[in-house]
């Protein structure tokens, strides 16, 4: 999975973590209906991201959990009726991210294999000519 219940409650907080996954009201964060609901988001990435790498990912990028977060929580709402016009933009923000990320216009970072690309650690610096010195001038002011 790209996200965890951890993520989640760090994502939306834990009142809205319960009043999502509560499905016998005791007042607790259903773990199985938020891990279903992870697995589902993780799922419908994987179908994004296996058209330009191998998945799934050993590790999780970043912006993969916070992607994944927003789509669990968009099929959390949907399943309850408690879907907002946030949880719907933010779930078609992640969807067009995915697309454009399955259409090669975004990258994540790796290669075809997954593997993360690593950057190098040498800078390089340069320069033009002058624009405006004695030559360029006439010998001065301007």
């Amino acid at each position: 999975m790209y996200a965890t219940k951890k993520d989640m409650i760090l994502a939306f907080g834990e009142r809205e973590c319960v009043s999502l996954t509560d499905t016998e009201h005791p007042g607790d964060i259903s773990d199985e209906v938020m891990d279903a609901a992870l697995m589902r988001a993780s799922a419908e990435i994987d179908g994004y991201l296996v058209a330009r790498y191998r998945t799934p990912f050993t590790d999780t990028a970043r912006i993969l959990t916070g992607r994944c977060c927003d789509i669990a929580r968009y099929h959390l709402a949907t399943s309850h009726r408690l879907l907002s016009e946030e949880i719907r933009l933010r779930y078609e923000d992640a969807i067009r991210f995915f697309e454009k990320v399955a259409e090669g216009r975004i990258g994540l970072g790796r290669t075809d294999s997954g593997d993360i690309i690593q950057s190098s650690p040498q800078m390089k610096f340069g320069s033009s000519n002058r624009q405006f010195g004695r030559n360029s001038t006439g010998g001065g002011a301007f």
